[in-house]
């Protein structure tokens, strides 16, 4: 037995079921991570235009604290990388940036975290459909190649071939279509939760500056206030 019999063996043997077991689990972890990455975009959420508006009225007002109080309070992740800018305010409008930054990096990476797998799910669920379609069709030959030799011993036995054929391809086109039924889902929400993300770090980047501005105002104010003049004799 060479290599390729010895293959199509192994493959009319297993069959395509456990191709099909094998998505139904990855759609089961799939649709897991859906609901966990939804629960988590759901708990950050918050009106960002008032906490803008909020953080803007305690910074005109030198009110350092009040605006970082407003920002703890918001369960965002747009309010917790400004908190970090805050933290480092004293030290700065460059350093207070640097801090966002990172604090922004940091939350991108939870932003995004288990998308990866949906999108890899997404591309690849229907090649992993295909293997199995492609064992449903190896075996519907393999049985249509039996077909002459039990015409010819057993005369009325011959029509079981063409049944078993049947039901090989009918398999064969059941793995397609879970493949196709595991991937849809999966790149939608890949899609909408990459959009959210991105539309978060938009949002994050908006509040930054408004601290930004106001750092940079203070210490360009400083900068240009003059001294006092020196007293005369």
């Amino acid at each position: 037995m060479n290599l390729v019999e010895w293959l199509q063996h192994l493959m009319t043997n297993l069959g395509a079921a456990w191709v099909m077991w094998l998505l139904i689990g990855l759609s089961v972890l799939s649709v897991a991570i859906m609901l966990e990455r939804g629960w988590f975009y759901w708990s950050l959420r918050d009106d960002i235009a008032r906490l803008a508006r909020e953080l803007r009225d305690k910074l005109r007002a030198d009110d350092m604290a009040g605006a970082r109080k407003v920002l703890e309070a918001s369960p965002s992740a747009e309010a917790a990388v400004v908190v970090a800018g805050l933290i480092e305010a004293d030290r700065g409008p460059r350093s207070a940036d640097e801090a966002m930054q990172s604090a922004a990096a940091l939350q991108k990476m939870k932003l995004e975290r288990r998308l990866a797998f949906l999108g890899t799910l997404g591309n690849n669920a229907p090649f992993i459909g295909l293997f199995g379609t492609v064992i449903g069709v190896v075996k519907a030959f393999e049985e249509l190649g039996k077909a002459p030799a039990a015409s010819v011993v057993q005369g009325e036995g011959a029509f079981s071939a063409p049944t078993q054929v049947m039901a090989a391809i009918a398999e064969a086109l059941v793995a397609t279509a879970i493949g196709l039924a595991v991937a849809i889902p999966a790149v939608a929400m890949y899609n909408y939760f990459q959009r959210l993300a991105r539309s978060i770090l938009a949002n994050t980047d908006a509040l930054s500056h408004v601290l930004m501005s106001h750092l940079v105002a203070e210490r360009t104010g400083a900068a240009v206030e003059p001294a006092p003049a020196e007293a005369e004799d």
